[in-house]
């Protein structure tokens, strides 16, 4: 028997719809490319949108074209987002990132019939433009244009009407595209529905409460052109909080001023960018005003560096997901605690799922393991926020599921009783020393807790004796001159001695992704002859 209700489609735009009529005055403030800050409302920000989707349909764009940007954390961003998914068209985001081949090999793979981009990228669309898909048209983020062939963002506005309808599509149409960082093979693209992003959206809302709502102002440093932001611009006008944009600088020192112009009350990111911002506090003596809390995604946030900002009354706190899942799959559920103790071990695990998402471990037979906090095996999730298949790429989908449809996260994770996820380690970054399994996440965690350690990351790097053994890669703190013997000290009080490195090695930097985590392949390959000299 079904229920006799009214059926709706889910749609980005009612998104803007909503928010604009029931907030009209939340705020969208960004730090632009040009220099200053600009700031309207989500009312005055729909009618520009409203606007663009006109002019996207006058230059002939419509339903499943793929319009691609390769842009930072804005307002014309935030515009595209919306008039893209208003025509029913894909808002493919493009990671200025990666290597120019793969950023040429992504936008033939998608089809892309337009770019849109910052100035910033000029010269990289440039020398791209002969390599990109035939026939694609440019669009430069600017008040004019900044090459030839492109239309000024600007221009391309400014004598539309605004778009008297949104086009209507059922749910399942596509509406976002985001590729992998392709750190093995090709990249692959997850194509992301109208109903899985609002839905994404909700659960996110749900899960992180103290980041969302009226009077908040949450500031997206995860960049638009990572996994739509984590979500951030769907949830944000969803929930009425206002939103501030970094734009291109997120040094700690930019991150730390517009904190603390702006008054923003949440942020979420990758590592990389808190340990700017931590440095600035530290300079300052204290934290952006307003500031309370942090989500940390894309790597794990050490323990001390979770204890460091709790100094300062910033809860920083854990989000796990993946591009393939829209990306949050857990969340942590911080408790009122005042025992700093307390709070940082709460903090430390990668948290429990949000609403829609399923997760499980299974052993290397695919065997379901215990939920008991000791077990230890791959996890699996699905749920309406992950993907079914990668887009065009069927041998590298034929792999990523199992025999009952979950998708293989490749993180090796365990779960207590009660939900709570703390991911051991990626399956190609755990390190196998003569039989035994030593994860690389337990050593550089150990090792952030050595005072005068700025960064950490452990690798397994090949052993005459002992198949593989790990070796830490160490950047100093400035100022810092501390020892290997010393670092090794404070790692000995925490985890047994066979798994500690044989030896530390000190950098001057450590390779990243496109996405701001540790390139452990990269480090690999630079440390792999270590033990073998």
């Amino acid at each position: 028997m079904c229920g006799l209700m009214m059926h709706r489609e889910l749609s980005i735009p009612a998104i803007l719809d909503y928010a604009a009529e029931v907030t009209p005055g939340l705020r969208i403030t960004s730090a632009r490319v040009e220099g200053d800050l600009h700031s309207y409302t989500i009312r005055e920000a729909r009618v520009r949108i409203r606007r663009l989707a006109s002019a996207l349909q006058a230059q002939g764009f419509g339903p499943g074209d793929r319009i691609a940007t390769l842009a930072w954390n804005g307002y014309r961003h935030f515009e595209l987002y919306y008039a893209i998914a208003g025509i029913g068209a894909v808002c493919h985001t493009i990671n200025p990132r990666l290597f120019p081949e793969q950023i040429s090999w992504i936008m033939n793979h998608a089809k892309d019939q337009a770019l849109f981009f910052d100035t910033t990228f000029n010269d990289l669309v440039a020398s791209l433009h002969p390599q990109m898909p035939a026939g694609i048209k440019l669009y430069s983020l600017s008040d004019t244009p900044v090459m030839p062939g492109a239309t000024a963002f600007e221009t391309l506005i400014a004598g539309a009407e605004e778009l008297s309808a949104w086009t209507e599509v059922p749910e399942a149409t596509a509406v976002a595209m985001c590729y992998t960082s392709g750190t093995t093979g090709d990249p692959k693209a997850a194509l992301y529905s109208h109903r899985s992003t609002i839905l994404h959206a909700m659960s996110t809302a749900l899960a992180a409460p103290d980041s969302f709502g009226q009077g908040r102002r949450v500031m997206p440093v995860v960049p638009l052109f990572h996994v739509n932001a984590w979500g951030l611009p769907y949830t944000a006008p969803l929930t009425g909080t206002d939103i501030v944009f970094p734009g291109p600088k997120l040094d700690g020192a930019s991150v730390f001023s517009l904190m603390e112009e702006t008054g923003v009350t949440a942020s979420w990111g990758v590592p990389t960018v808190w340990a700017g911002l931590l440095e600035e506090m530290r300079k300052a003596g204290r934290k952006p005003a307003g500031l309370e809390v942090l989500y940390i995604g894309g790597s794990a946030l050490a323990p001390a560096m979770i204890g460091s900002f709790d100094a300062f009354n910033v809860r920083a706190l854990h989000a796990w997901g993946m591009t393939e899942m829209s990306p949050i799959g857990t969340i942590t559920r911080p408790t009122p605690s005042q025992d700093p103790a307390e709070r940082i071990a709460e903090a430390t695990p990668q948290g429990k799922r949000t609403f829609g998402v399923e997760i499980r471990i299974v052993d290397e037979e695919g065997q379901i393991l215990p939920h008991d906090d000791q077990a230890t095996g791959e996890l699996l999730v699905r749920g309406h926020g992950v993907i079914s298949a990668y887009y065009d790429a069927p041998a590298a989908s034929a792999k990523a599921f199992d025999a009952e449809g979950w998708f293989r996260t490749g993180d090796v994770a365990r779960i207590s009783p009660e939900g709570q996820l703390t991911i051991v380690d990626r399956t190609k970054d755990l390190i196998k020393s003569g039989g035994e399994w030593i994860s690389s996440i337990d050593l550089e965690n150990a090792a952030i807790a050595c005072a005068g350690v700025a960064m950490a990351a452990a690798v397994a790097v090949p052993h005459p004796r002992w198949d593989e053994r790990p070796l830490l890669a160490v950047i100093r703190a400035p100022g810092s001159e501390v020892t290997p013997e010393a670092i090794l000290e404070v790692m000995a009080a925490r985890m047994p001695k066979w798994q500690l490195p044989d030896d530390v090695v000190f950098v001057e930097s450590i390779p990243l992704t496109a996405t701001g985590k540790i390139s452990k392949k990269d480090l690999r390959v630079q440390l792999k002859d270590y033990y073998q000299s």
